[in-house]
C-alpha cells in the first residue's frame, strides 16, 4: 500500500531564499535588453486591466506581462540553467534537511507554486520533488501574450484545488499530510493539511500561525 502522506511545499520564500521568477525575469532582461521597456509596459497594462476587472492588487500585480513575447522554449532553457547554476545555491540547509526527512519517511514531495511552470519544473528537478504544479497552460507552444487565460494558476485559494486533486489521485489523507508556506496566500492550502508549517512568517501571517498553533521555523541563507 502506498504511503498515505505527502508534503506540499511552496517555493519562493519557503524552500528557496530568493524569488525564482524575478531571477528569471532579470536574466531574460539582461540577455535581451530590448525586452525591458516592452515588458514594463505590458506588465503595467496587465495590472491596470486586472484592477479594472475587479481583481485584488495582489492578483492584478501577478500578471505575466513581463514575459510577453518570450517563447516557452526560451523560458524552459533559461530556467534549467538558472535553477542549476544560481538558485540551487539559495536552497536553505534547513529546507534540504526537511526534504530529506520526508523522503526517509516515504512521503511524497510535492511542489505547489505560482512560479511560471518552466521555472517550477526546473526547481523541482533540483529539489528532487516527486510532483510539481506551476503556473501555465497544459500545452506550452509559441510565445506568451502576458495573459493567464486557460492556465492552471496555483495561487492563493487556487492552490487548494491543486492540493486536493493531488491528494485524491494518490490516495493521501490530507489530515496526515504536511503543508509548508511563507505567506497568508499559502495559508489557504496549508489549512487543508493536518500539519501546516509556517516558514519565515512575518506580519499577519506570523500572527495567524501563532493564533492557530502552527509549527514555525526560520529558513534563511546566512550571510
Amino acid at each position: 500500500m502506498a504511503n498515505p502522506i505527502a508534503a506540499y511545499f511552496d517555493l519562493d520564500g519557503t524552500l528557496l531564499d530568493a524569488s525564482s521568477e524575478k531571477t528569471l525575469t532579470g536574466v531574460l532582461g539582461r540577455k535581451r535588453p530590448w525586452r525591458i521597456p516592452y515588458a514594463t509596459v505590458a506588465w503595467s497594462f496587465g495590472l491596470i486591466s486586472n484592477l479594472l476587472r475587479g481583481r485584488s492588487f495582489y492578483d492584478a500585480a501577478r500578471n505575466r506581462g513581463h514575459f510577453s513575447l518570450a517563447s516557452w522554449d526560451v523560458l524552459e532553457r533559461f530556467s534549467k540553467t538558472i535553477a542549476q547554476e544560481r538558485l540551487a545555491l539559495r536552497v536553505t540547509k534547513e529546507a534540504r534537511e526537511a526534504l530529506e526527512w520526508h523522503k526517509s519517511q516515504g512521503h511524497r514531495l510535492v511542489l505547489v507554486t505560482a512560479t511560471i511552470a518552466p521555472m517550477a519544473e526546473a526547481m523541482a528537478d533540483v529539489l528532487g520533488m516527486d510532483e510539481v504544479y506551476g503556473c501555465g497552460p497544459e500545452r506550452r507552444e509559441g510565445v506568451l501574450s502576458g495573459s493567464e487565460r486557460g492556465w492552471s494558476v496555483p495561487r492563493r485559494k487556487g492552490k487548494i484545488a491543486v492540493v486536493e486533486a493531488d491528494a485524491q489521485k494518490h490516495n493521501h489523507l490530507l489530515e496526515e499530510c504536511y503543508g509548508y508556506g511563507n505567506t497568508m496566500a499559502d495559508s489557504w492550502f496549508m489549512r487543508t493539511t493536518g500539519h501546516p508549517i509556517a516558514i519565515n512568517a512575518k506580519g499577519s501571517f506570523k500572527k495567524f500561525a501563532q493564533d492557530n498553533g502552527w509549527e514555525m521555523h526560520d529558513w534563511k541563507i546566512q550571510p
